[in-house]
């Protein structure tokens, strides 16, 4: 929410929350590190990193979860805002499935795809549905030093 109140802050606008935006719900794995998890729960874990499309976090979410959650958002905001810039702010998770369901790309391809925090990526949707990804994982606003 901080990241994306100081983007509207630097525009002049007022932002929004949107829930359907917010973090995987990683379930009994949350606040857990991969060393941890893949200690406790090997198959699963493995099943994860090898076949995500297939994976519900143990008390959680899966990635079709996030598909339909984040689709919501997506619609509303090509709805609200037609041929306007719009920012959305997620975590990786949700950035990844966004860009997936974008470029019509499986969830099996999920960690095809790097996310690193404070990451930009920019997609142009045209109103006959047509998309066009300008930029992935670019982290070039951060300062290097």
């Amino acid at each position: 929410m901080l990241t994306g109140a100081r983007i509207a802050a630097a525009c002049g606008i007022k932002g929004e929350v949107r829930e359907g935006l917010g973090d995987i719900d990683y379930g009994a794995w949350q606040m857990r590190t991969h060393d941890e998890v893949n200690a406790e729960s090997p198959d699963a874990y493995r099943q994860w990193r090898s076949a995500p499309q297939l994976t519900r976090f143990p008390k959680g979410e899966s990635l079709q979860d996030v598909v339909a959650r984040t689709s919501d958002v997506l619609r509303e905001a090509l709805l609200r805002y037609p041929e306007q810039t719009v920012v959305m702010v997620g975590h990786d998770s949700v950035n990844r499935v966004l860009l997936l369901q974008l470029l019509g790309m499986p969830l099996a391809a999920y960690w095809r795809l790097v996310q690193d925090p404070c990451t930009l990526n920019e997609v142009e949707i045209f109103a006959a549905g047509d998309v066009r990804v300008q930029r992935v994982n670019d982290t070039s606003h951060l300062d290097q030093a």
